[in-house]
């Protein structure tokens, strides 16, 4: 590692992609520091292990030492304390992917994966994929990669692979993040309307991923799920080859013999129609059966064979907070999983249905994201929740900063949900849940926590109150 005097301070560090850029810049040499709020599993832990000093909370103090130059995250806004004294002292400051372009992304060949759902999954299979077949790519994943162990890599290889985020870029830059990347290739997994703080309808998310697909040269190649008529709108003008993948008619690369066992799920890959490869891997869901067949249709188009595709996801252990199993407690099965949107959350129940055959299916959700706090998707996400066999749902997270008329109504999805038959319930927090739902549960349940914050501590917190139940019998 070379050794470079300057000094870089993030504020917002904790943010999964604002650390993994922390740890970048550390391998590059910098000397960094960070800030934020809160610090928390897994970036929380991930940090410290690369030495990287978190402040928190925020305060202008922070900035002493003056840094060379502060990164802002794009979840920082006006009215911050750290902010305000860099903008007052004009301190050099820029945003996440601008940092990014410059530092990193320059002189490589740039594989971007983009879409609503899936992306970050998908990134971490591609990335494996290249490093298993000798390609030591560079890499920059939304989530901590088992394989890797980490969220990035700073490879020798030619190419950079990276999650495409279409989530705003900082206070001052409200384009998508995935403009700045200027990638040689995409995956488009799907699109749909998602981030209600930052999009207002279906079609500006779609203007979103339109000007990603403009920026594809006509050299380079997009992947695109074979479904959606807002995915056929955004490539209906790409200027380079697009090649579908899925299970319809049209599909390129056309996923059949589809088969899942609880510890296994295979299935065929047909080219053009043709007979072409065979994978297996220890994923659940025919979401993740869909990501692999994208990583894999881009890899063969930069060289990597067959067989070496096959031998890689045979070997690919999913991401931290993906379907991640936290705890196994008197035969209860406690799983973590990120799900952010009516649709995540549908593949995801469909996925532990999937592998839980027979189980009875537990869902405790706390409302989080931007979207899922709003009512604007409330009918589809009562809808998804119904699929499990009890439901439960925290208060909203932060409920205040939503305007009431925009904000999620808990009753009604509760109402919702018991109308479908399946009992629903509300209760304020983690402790209020662990407290209710412990003494019901029983071997053979699978509770899924969906979550993309730090849920109370409800992760170890459930856990442990099994545990005192079981001694105390």
């Amino acid at each position: 590692m070379k050794v470079n005097s300057k000094h870089i301070h993030l504020i917002g560090i904790c943010g999964t992609a604002m650390a993994s850029l922390a740890g970048m810049l550390k391998e590059r040499g910098f000397r960094v520091t960070g800030s934020d709020a809160a610090a928390y599993p897994p970036m929380s832990t991930f940090l410290e292990a690369l030495g990287i000093p978190v402040a928190q909370p925020f305060a202008e103090a922070n900035l002493n030492p003056r840094p060379d130059l502060v990164v802002v995250g794009n979840a920082l806004s006006r009215g911050n304390v750290e902010l305000e004294r860099l903008l007052d002292e004009r301190i050099q400051f820029c945003s996440l992917p601008q940092i990014l372009h410059d530092e990193f992304l320059v002189g490589k060949e740039v594989l971007v994966v983009a879409g609503t759902h899936g992306k970050t999954t998908t990134t971490s299979m591609l990335a494996w994929i290249f490093e298993a077949a000798g390609l030591q790519p560079s890499f920059l994943i939304g989530g901590i990669a088992e394989n890797f162990g980490s969220s990035f890599g700073l490879g020798q290889g030619r190419h950079f692979i990276l999650e495409g985020d279409e989530y705003d870029t900082a206070f001052f830059d409200k384009g998508p993040k995935f403009l700045h990347y200027f990638p040689d290739s995409v995956i488009l997994t799907s699109v749909e309307f998602d981030h209600a703080d930052i999009y207002k309808d279906l079609d500006a998310v779609e203007t979103a991923f339109k000007r990603l697909v403009n920026l594809v040269p006509r050299r380079g190649r997009i992947l695109g799920f074979d479904r959606g008529d807002s995915v056929d709108r955004c490539l209906s003008k790409a200027f380079c080859p697009v090649e579908r993948y899925g299970t319809t008619g049209r599909a390129t690369w056309k996923v059949a013999d589809l088969t899942f066992e609880p510890e296994r799920t295979s299935w065929s890959v047909l080219r053009d129609g043709k007979p072409w490869a065979g994978f297996q891997f220890s994923l659940a869901g025919e979401y993740n059966v869909w990501n692999a067949t994208a990583a894999a249709a881009l890899a063969v188009h930069h060289g990597v064979p067959p067989a070496a595709i096959a031998a890689a996801l045979a070997t690919f252990r999913s991401v931290k907070r993906r379907l991640e199993v936290k705890a196994q407690v008197n035969g209860i099965t406690i799983v973590d999983d990120f799900a952010h949107h009516p649709t995540a959350i549908e593949q995801t129940l469909g996925a532990l249905r999937e592998r839980y055959r027979g189980a009875r299916l537990w869902v405790v959700l706390e409302p989080r994201s931007n979207t899922l706090r709003r009512n604007v998707l409330q009918e589809a996400l009562a809808r998804s929740l119904a699929q499990a066999d009890e439901v439960v749902v925290a208060g909203i997270f932060k409920s205040d900063a939503i305007p009431e008329a925009e904000r999620l109504d808990l009753n009604r999805v509760s109402g919702e949900i018991q109308k479908r038959g399946k009992p629903a319930r509300v209760l304020a927090d983690a402790d209020a849940i662990v407290n209710a739902i412990a003494p019901e549960l029983r071997a053979g349940d699978v509770v899924a926590i969906l979550s993309n914050g730090g849920f109370g501590g409800i992760y170890e917190k459930l856990p442990e109150r099994l545990r005192k139940l079981r001694a105390s019998e």
